[in-house]
């Protein structure tokens, strides 16, 4: 089933179901990761945490850092891979060699050859460039606490969300601004030692064997720690490798591994720059961030592959859920309904409208789900356990007088 009748395909749904198979189909793709986790992001932190935002001091900050990261996060990285590291590390390579810089750097590792030596440290290269990324998301932290300081003159998380309305301390003030402009001095640092590297990769690489191994550990670290636990290399291949993923038109796209830097990396900055605030922010940063850092990594697949098992056991969605588990992808559907349809005598259109209404449910609920569960429990949760630490700290400190 070809790509223009799976389109055709796709125009005959009802009107209710062909927006939600469209937008489940961008999940299927390479390229949609950004859309999905842009929109999942914008629904599980930045309107759970404006509408229980305590202050307009915290309303302004949660505005502007979760604005600011996922812009950052999910539509830079195209722009930033794609159309800037790409251009300037690829410039001395021949044509072909240029289209193997979209393979993934794993496949390309494994399957061996003499382009190799002078695909992957170019490759490696445009991944250490795409680290402004995650180390630009360990400065906004910082940013936020100088813009809060500036606007609203406060450094205190208490008068931040309210807890208290005290007189500012003068040398907290300065202790947070100070910090502030040493980290984001600090992530410039690291920036300007990954662009070296990537400038020694990119043109040096091909002619060094330590600089050979280091491209190979950058875009396949999965190989080199664990080369034999298949399972292991693929888990760290999947989750901690900085390379791009790509498109199928050659494109190169934000990967779950860069995904996970951006979380531990910005994760960093997130807890140094709410410790500098106080403990409050800090307790409140350390019951949030572990679950929030979970889902932006994973999206709602682990509830997924439950939801799987249980339609599974239920006897539901028997023409998508394999015996593993596996579901085929969406631009899959069309050649599968034209089997049933053979199979079973029937309409193709019927057949494809089933199994988009099965994919729709496998994929859509949990996501729905995830964003139900993640987004406003979690702020509402969040709110709710700083204010009750606070009030039960305060009655300690109390009863001791």
């Amino acid at each position: 089933m070809t790509k223009i009748n799976n389109e055709n395909l796709i125009n005959t749904l009802p009107k209710g179901l062909k927006p939600a198979a469209k937008f489940v189909r961008i999940q299927d793709q390479a390229s949609g990761l950004s859309t999905t986790r842009f929109v999942q992001d914008v629904s599980t932190c930045l309107i759970p945490k404006a509408v229980f935002s305590r202050s307009l001091a915290d309303l302004t900050e949660n505005t502007f850092l979760e604005t600011s990261e996922e812009t950052l996060i999910y539509l830079v990285p195209a722009v930033l891979g794609e159309k800037v590291s790409r251009k300037i590390f690829s410039k001395g390579l021949d044509e072909n060699l240029k289209k193997e810089v979209a393979a993934k750097g794993v496949t390309l590792v494994e399957k061996g050859g003499k382009n190799n030596k002078q695909v992957l440290p170019v490759k490696a290269a445009i991944a250490l460039a795409a680290m402004a990324i995650p180390l630009t998301e360990f400065s906004l932290n910082y940013i936020k606490n100088l813009m809060t300081l500036k606007l609203f003159k406060k450094s205190d998380f208490k008068n931040i969300a309210s807890l208290e309305n005290n007189q500012e301390d003068i040398k907290q003030q300065e202790k947070v601004k100070n910090s502030a402009k040493k980290h984001i001095g600090l992530a410039a640092g690291l920036y300007a030692g990954c662009l070296g590297l990537a400038g020694l990769l990119a043109t040096r690489g091909k002619n060094s064997t330590i600089l050979q191994k280091i491209s190979e550990f950058i875009v396949a670290p999965g190989n080199k720690l664990f080369k034999n636990s298949k399972k292991a290399k693929d888990f760290v291949n999947k989750y901690f490798c900085m390379d791009f993923e790509s498109t199928k038109k050659g494109k190169l796209c934000l990967s779950k591994g860069q995904l996970t830097t951006c979380v531990l990396v910005g994760g960093a900055g997130y807890f140094g720059a709410s410790a500098d605030r106080g403990k409050e922010n800090l307790k409140e940063t350390a019951t949030r961030f572990p679950l929030v850092a979970l889902y932006v990594i994973t999206g709602s697949d682990l509830v997924e592959q439950g939801f799987r098992k249980l339609l599974n056991k239920m006897g539901k969605c028997k023409d998508l859920i394999g015996k593993n588990l596996e579901v085929p992808n969406f631009d899959e559907l069309g050649k599968l309904a034209e089997n049933l349809a053979e199979k079973k005598g029937s309409n193709i259109k019927d057949e494809y409208k089933s199994l988009v209404k099965q994919k729709v449910l496998i994929k859509g609920l949990p996501y729905i789900f995830s964003i139900g569960v993640m987004g406003f429990f979690v702020a509402g949760m969040t709110v709710h356990f700083t204010k009750k630490r606070y009030e039960n700290e305060q009655k300690k400190k109390n009863h001791n007088m």
